[in-house]
């Protein structure tokens, strides 16, 4: 009787600790992802970041990260929550491939680090032939025959890194944090949707 009744309380608290572990925030830049957009942009603002400006439930910053200077943030929220859910960083644009990737690399490379081993990784090349050169994959790139991107899952939510075509032609490396309480309360808001 008294071992059953130990092994209750065991799992009792093995229940409480996972559960408690998960009503944390993912971080960005040190800052859990939460609260109203007004909220997180002053919160951005103190941490370094310039306010370019907010638009239809996004601010834009601009600011250091990781040691890139000049990259854009995004702080994204649905307006009908207003509850900070997605967090992206579009890194300095780039000319060839061997410094895209480089940036790609370095930072998977930190990510990795810091949440351990990726939960999924897709880097290849679509169509014929596997380009060698970097003017190869370069060309790969510009006609949309490359996928490139990493996903890190964590219990405070994911983190994704990826190769990134601009509305202008320009090609930079994507990061993005999705906060997993938060993104739980949009989709549950949407799901009401339907």
């Amino acid at each position: 009787m008294k071992k059953s009744f130990l092994f209750l309380i065991f799992m009792i608290i093995i229940a409480l600790s996972s559960f408690a572990q998960t009503t944390e925030h993912l971080k960005f830049k040190g800052v859990p992802i939460d609260g109203t957009l007004s909220e997180y942009v002053l919160k951005m603002k103190q941490a370094g970041f310039q306010l370019i400006g907010t638009d239809d439930g996004v601010a834009l910053l601009e600011g250091e990260f990781a040691g890139y200077r000049g990259c854009l943030i995004g702080v994204s929220t649905l307006k009908s929550v207003n509850v900070v859910n997605t967090i992206g960083v579009v890194f300095p644009a780039r000319e060839d491939w061997s410094s895209l990737e480089g940036d790609y690399e370095h930072l998977k490379s930190m990510l990795t680090e810091k949440y351990g081993e990726p939960s999924d990784v897709v880097e290849k090349f679509q169509g014929y032939g596997n380009p060698q050169t970097d003017q190869e994959k370069w060309i790969n790139l510009i006609t949309d025959n490359c996928t490139w991107y990493t996903i890190f899952e964590t219990e405070n939510g994911d983190i994704q890194l990826s190769l990134e075509k601009g509305d202008y032609g320009e090609y930079f490396v994507l990061l993005k944090y999705f906060d997993k309480i938060n993104t739980d309360a949009v989709r549950s808001a949407a799901m009401e949707d339907l």
